[in-house]
């Protein structure tokens, strides 16, 4: 109370004498001034950016004084791309307008620290070892030296060094390990390209150079979305966020954008001025369900099964009750459905999905004895003759020059029309076994009758081959449509008469799994097959992390892009699927190899999954308490998925389908 009125007498003479009571003036201080205005003073602008891992890549000011970074303001001078899209600036957020706090703040770690034992022991070494691989040498070859370091790890400890001291010990520990044991020994982890190029590209070429192995980064804290190369091949080529604006409705599946994307979301509350429905699936309500018109909250986990169910929406009313052309089209001429596959007599007594036919199945060859092997088989629906089409994988690599995917026979290049289904044209129909994994023991299913098998009715053709015998065969089209449920008037008992009927993947069992109503699944799934097919796929999937880090995320991500591909988005601007890594595209990626990884001085560099490094070295395999029998299909042959997890990852690798140093 005596500092508020001390204020208040102050101000009360002070506006006294500007009103002239006292007859002269007092002199006010205003010398505090001063250091508000030096506060903003700055010697120079610099341009920078922000590596915090989020891609974002955002162009900033930076205001230097004396050498020190003062503050900072966005950059607004990026480039337009286009008249019909909004300009990108400004881009930045709150995390980079306060960036300079950071690079000072008190817990920044500003000098190398080493523990205190083992900097003690180091010191002592050095003393009595003029060469610093004897010295190291000197405590990794004493059990009792070795042993104090290592028991202290874990337990803090750290004390300050020097750059000199540090590297020098680095420097000896690597050499004598090379000497030991070969420079494969070497293992390291560089801060990821999405921080820094530059400081990845520093690590990464020291390992390379010396011999040792690079550990990925990708796949260790699960930013990688395994379905993509699974799918397509690659690691996620997904539009720029621009992109996003060119869309008619989107989808934010366990992205939050605001937060997550924040130099990018303008994007995405733009578009919507444009009528662009926009639709959050989240189970919290995370800042992108106020961006949205409508909030699906599934539980945890269980994304897959209201995909699963969205899929059995659009598959039912788009493809089987009503053909629409586009969707047809599109799957005919750029998916494999038309493709044939080969059914096999499982130990069941019922028939299973084995490989794709192939040109090497048949008689001559269909022509195409180059390759036969890589290259699937479809019907021509005007002829109803085998054909090889264009673009599989042998056609890549048999100097045919004929690698793009196109409605043509690779004999002779003649147009075809694929065959999507052989509901007209089969020779019999077969009972075919699909695993379910929907959860057996869940309460919501103990009055309905789901196994771990389900049979499907299928229409099939025999096919004669070349050694003689027969296969009967179906296409992916009639495969897909049968392992989402839909009732084709096959009299399939697993297939679902309507929404309500209590079968796998229908919208009634994923309300069950999700607790999402059917009512939403159903209206969601039109609506985005709906505006597809009048905007020829411009309907958009934001994908992200929310879902990403879940055990059976490839499973999720898959049953995501099948949507996705049944409405034709997927390659269109303004549709298809956006992983939260669209901003990653390394212009400079062609240069920057080969100083990244040394190729300038030898190759092939050694790189090495860090999932695999770490489950094996950190000794997890002997802790780890599933069983692989806990994973496999019901229908995979138990006898060859035999042993412990840490076996078939050895067995992966051995076979090459897992690449290791």
């Amino acid at each position: 109370m005596s500092k508020f009125l001390d204020r208040f007498r102050y101000f009360k003479q002070l506006g006294e004498t500007f009103s002239g009571d006292h007859g002269q003036e007092l002199n006010v201080n205003r010398d505090w001034e001063d250091g508000y205005r030096s506060r903003w003073q700055h010697d120079k602008v610099v341009r920078s950016t922000h590596g915090v891992n989020c891609t974002g890549s955002c162009s900033w000011k930076i205001y230097v004084k004396n050498g020190l970074v003062t503050w900072e303001t966005q950059q607004t001078d990026y480039p337009r791309t286009r008249p019909d899209l909004p300009d990108h600036e400004p881009r930045g957020c709150p995390r980079g307008a306060s960036y300079s706090w950071y690079l000072y703040s008190a817990n920044r770690v500003k000098y190398p620290m080493m523990r205190k034992r083992l900097l003690k022991l180091w010191r002592e070494a050095k003393a009595e070892h003029q060469d610093p691989v004897a010295a190291w040498l000197s405590i990794i070859n004493d059990p009792q030296k070795a042993q104090s370091y290592k028991q202290a790890r874990g337990r803090g400890g750290f004390v300050r060094s020097s750059w000199q001291e540090v590297n020098e010990l680095i420097a000896a520990a690597n050499v004598a390990t090379i000497k030991e044991f070969g420079p494969d020994r070497i293992v390291g982890f560089s801060p990821i390209p999405a921080m820094s190029m530059v400081s990845y590209a520093s690590g990464a070429r020291y390992l390379s150079l010396i011999g040792g192995s690079c550990l990925s980064f990708y796949d260790w804290y699960c930013d990688l979305p395994p379905a993509s190369p699974m799918t397509w091949g690659e690691q996620t080529d997904v539009p720029e966020s621009a992109d996003w604006y060119n869309s008619s409705y989107i989808i934010a599946w366990g992205s939050n954008v605001p937060q997550t994307r924040t130099p990018d979301a303008h994007f995405f509350a733009e578009v919507r001025y444009k009528g662009t429905k926009t639709v959050a699936v989240t189970p919290d309500y995370a800042e992108i369900a106020k961006l949205c018109d409508h909030w699906l909250n599934p539980k945890q986990g269980t994304d897959s099964a209201m995909a699963m169910a969205m899929g059995h929406v659009i598959l039912n009313e788009f493809h089987v009750k009503r053909e629409a052309e586009y969707f047809r089209e599109y799957v005919r001429t750029y998916t494999d459905m038309p493709m044939l596959v080969m059914l096999d007599k499982h130990e069941n007594g019922a028939y299973v999905a084995g490989r794709m036919l192939r040109a090497s199945d048949l008689h001559n060859s269909l022509g195409e004895e180059k390759n036969a092997e890589w290259k699937t088989i479809a019907i021509d629906e005007e002829t109803g003759e085998l054909c090889a089409p264009q673009g599989s994988m042998g056609f890549r690599w048999d100097d045919s020059q004929k690698w793009n995917l196109e409605p043509r026979a690779g004999q002779d290049a003649h147009d075809i029309k694929m065959k999507l289904s052989l509901a007209d044209s089969h020779d019999e129909f077969v009972e075919v076994g699909f695993p379910y994994f929907g959860g057996l023991e869940s309460e919501h299913f103990q009055s309905v009758e789901l196994k771990d098998v389900l049979l499907h009715k299928l229409p099939a053709k025999r096919i004669q081959l070349a050694d003689g015998s027969e296969s009967l065969v179906t296409s992916v089209y009639d495969l897909m449509l049968a392992n989402y449920g839909i009732d084709r008037g096959f009299g399939d008992e697993n297939c679902a008469v309507d929404y309500d009927d209590m079968k796998a993947y229908s919208p009634a069992w994923a309300e069950k799994v999700t607790g999402v109503s059917r009512q939403n699944i159903i209206r969601i799934a039109r609506e985005f097959a709906d505006t597809a097919e009048k905007t020829h796929g411009r309907a958009m999937v934001i994908v992200g992390a929310g879902i990403n880090h879940w055990y059976h995320m490839d499973m999720t991500y898959r049953a995501i892009i099948n949507m996705l591909i049944f409405c034709g988005c997927v390659g269109q601007s303004g549709g298809g699927w956006s992983h939260y890594v669209g901003q990653e595209k390394l212009r400079p990626q062609t240069g920057w190899l080969p100083l990244a990884f040394g190729l300038d001085w030898q190759r092939p560099p050694r790189h090495m999954n860090s999932t695999s490094f770490f489950y094996n070295h950190s000794s997890q395999w002997r802790y780890e308490t599933v069983g692989t029998e806990e994973l496999l299909s019901p229908l995979a042959d138990k006898h060859a998925f035999s042993g412990s997890l840490v076996d078939m990852n050895v067995r992966a690798e051995r076979m090459g389908w897992l690449p290791s140093a």
